[in-house]
Order: C-alpha cells, then sequence, then structure tokens
C-alpha cells in the first residue's frame, strides 16, 4: 500500500465516521482502504450487485471497519450502518450501476438504481447534518465536442430516439441537480467529484466492465482484444489510487486548499494524459506479451470521440492532480492480474 495522500492544511476536524456506499466495488474498495489507512472509521455498505466481498479483504478485521450488505435506497440499511459508526461525519456515494452495455440494455434499472439511492443518501446526510461527496461522472457532458472539459461547460444529450447509451449520464446529471438542490434549499454540506475512466486492480473485464480490464483479461486468455468503431475515439485513463486521492481530499476538507468554498463545488478527476482505444490496445498487447493482435467491431452508438479533463480546478482547491502514468498503470494491472491467475483467485 502506497503512503497516504498529504494535505498541508485544511484538514477536517480529526478523524471522520464514514459511510461509503457502493464499498465493495471497484472504487469503494480502495477508497475504503484509504480512509482507514487515514484513521477514519468506515461503514461500507453495498447490495452486492456487482461488489465483491473479496474486494474488501484488506478491510477485515480492522477494528475501525463495518459492513452492511444491503440495498442504500431504504434508509434503513444508511441507519444500520450510522448504529455500528455511532453517528456520521461523511458519506461518500459511490453506489451506482455502471458499465455501458447495462446503459443501453437497461437504461430502466440505471436510472431508477442511480436516481433512488442517492435521493436517499441525499436525505438521510441531511438529516444528519453530515457531508456528502457524490461520485458522479463525465458522462454528464454526453457528446460535447469541446475540449478540455470543464467542471461548467454544458452537457449534449441528443435525442433518445436515436438510442439509449445516455441513460447512465442522465441519472448522474440529474444527481447533480437533486444536489444542488439539496446545498441551497437545505444547506447540505455537498461536493461533487467526477472520475475520468479508473483502472487498476479488480476492475472488473467481463462484459459489463470497463475498458482497460477488458483489453487485458483478453490479453490473459491471448485472445484478440476487439476495439469499438474504428479505434481512434481517445479517453484520459486515470490509475485508481490517484482518483481516491481526490475523493479523500474532497471529504477531508472543510474549505479549499485555495480557499474557496466546497459547498456545491464540482471536481474533474482524470489524468491529462489522452490516448486513443487503438494504442490503450496495443499497449495492453505489448506490455502483457500477447501476440493475438486486435480486431475491430462496430461500436457503441453515442460512444464520444475524445474525452479529456480541465482538472485546474481540483487542482487549486484540493491539491490534487494524477500522477500514475498510463504505462506504469497497465504495467501493474497485468501484474496483479498474473498474480491472480496463479494464485487460482478471482
Amino acid at each position: 500500500m502506497r503512503a497516504p495522500f498529504v494535505i498541508d492544511k485544511g484538514l477536517l476536524r480529526g478523524p471522520m465516521r464514514c459511510i461509503v456506499t457502493g464499498g465493495a466495488g471497484f472504487l469503494g474498495s480502495h477508497l475504503c482502504e484509504a480512509l482507514l489507512a487515514r484513521g477514519h472509521e468506515v461503514c461500507a455498505v453495498d447490495s452486492m450487485f456487482r461488489g465483491k466481498k473479496v474486494n474488501l479483504e484488506g478491510c477485515k478485521g480492522m477494528p475501525d471497519y463495518h459492513l452492511v450488505m444491503g440495498d442504500c435506497a431504504k434508509i434503513e440499511l444508511l441507519e444500520r450502518a450510522e448504529e455500528k459508526l455511532h453517528g456520521v461525519d461523511c458519506i461518500f456515494h459511490l453506489a451506482a450501476i455502471n458499465g455501458t452495455r447495462y446503459f443501453n440494455e437497461r437504461p430502466d434499472l440505471v436510472i431508477k438504481v442511480n436516481i433512488d439511492t442517492l435521493r436517499t443518501v441525499t436525505k438521510f446526510a441531511t438529516n444528519l447534518g453530515s457531508r456528502l461527496v457524490f461520485t458522479s461522472s463525465p458522462e454528464v457532458f454526453g457528446e460535447q465536442t469541446e475540449m478540455p472539459l470543464t467542471e461548467t461547460i454544458p452537457g449534449l444529450f441528443p435525442s433518445p430516439h436515436h438510442h439509449l447509451r445516455h441513460s447512465y449520464g442522465a441519472s448522474k446529471y440529474l444527481g447533480e441537480v437533486l444536489l444542488q438542490f439539496a446545498v441551497r434549499e437545505r444547506s447540505l454540506d455537498a461536493r461533487i467529484v467526477r472520475p475520468f475512466n479508473g483502472y487498476g486492480p479488480r476492475l472488473k473485464g467481463d462484459e459489463y466492465g470497463q475498458v482497460a480490464a477488458i483489453f487485458l483479461e483478453r490479453c490473459l486468455r491471448d485472445e484478440p482484444i476487439v476495439v469499438h468503431g474504428d479505434g481512434t475515439q481517445t479517453r484520459s485513463m486515470t490509475w485508481v489510487s490517484d482518483l481516491v486521492d481526490g475523493i479523500v481530499a474532497a471529504g477531508e476538507l472543510d474549505e479549499g486548499l485555495d480557499g474557496s468554498s466546497l459547498q456545491g463545488a464540482s471536481f474533474n478527476l482524470g489524468s491529462t494524459e489522452e490516448v486513443s482505444m487503438n494504442e490503450l490496445a496495443e499497449m495492453c498487447l505489448r506490455i502483457s506479451g500477447s501476440e493475438a493482435g486486435m480486431d475491430h467491431e462496430v461500436g457503441h452508438p453515442g460512444d464520444s470521440a475524445r474525452r479529456v479533463p480541465d482538472v485546474s480546478a481540483a487542482n487549486s482547491a484540493l491539491g490534487w492532480s494524477a500522477t500514475v502514468t498510463l504505462e506504469d498503470g497497465i504495467s501493474r494491472c497485468w501484474s496483479w492480474l498474473v498474480a491472480i491467475r496463479d494464485a487460482g483467485t478471482n
């Protein structure tokens, strides 16, 4: 485990009692570990729809770690977490349905889960007077073509007559609307983070998974990497621990390091290292040593041609920037996958 992220000033009063919804997922489990390492008490809440208890093995046995299994759209689950913590200082809301195939195949489920869970968490945080950090998404920008993406640039969503891909982005956009209402009308201390294409150990590489893990698992099976479209579309792949550092900072700081108010603020968290899907596939093949090559197939409708963040706000207020290069991160992911394969675990 790497050294904890250091914030020189503005740190929240002492150790926090934290709820992490979606805590058994990819990003959530890494966040739980980081919060515990920084001296906070943590209760993970997860329905295990996509999360796994094994993701939290590194937290088991720690006296300040708790787990509640169930749907955080039900307020009694959050109340159970509060009982375990004897109060709640900060809620990190990560629970959501993610994965491009879900966006197109089950937009009803995506919208219901993502909105219902946030409404419950927002109500719970407001009633307790707790801080809330909402993990939104760059999908709120839709098919915006102006780059880099600033926090306040408008989203562009086509008619759903064309496709349903933006069910996820729309749900996250509406989530931000709900939070801004609670900030203005209920004085909720909420902050919004938008992680750009996170990757790292524990990321799922199945048919509903994320691109970096999908590519590497194809390499592990010595199967051709399948790239959607012509592969020229770009993304900003961001190492998971870098993302966690930004999320933690958004929760810990009472005010920005630049003196700004964080209540209602939103932050892009992403690497500024732009990579095409063809380049990412070639990197995965080279690092893994696979000679299976790559194929191309028809892509998902509505897939953005580019997605690059402006992270100047996060740098100024949170002291945050990505530190792990894509080459280094993909190498670490490959080593982890090989170790998991050789150990016979998953």
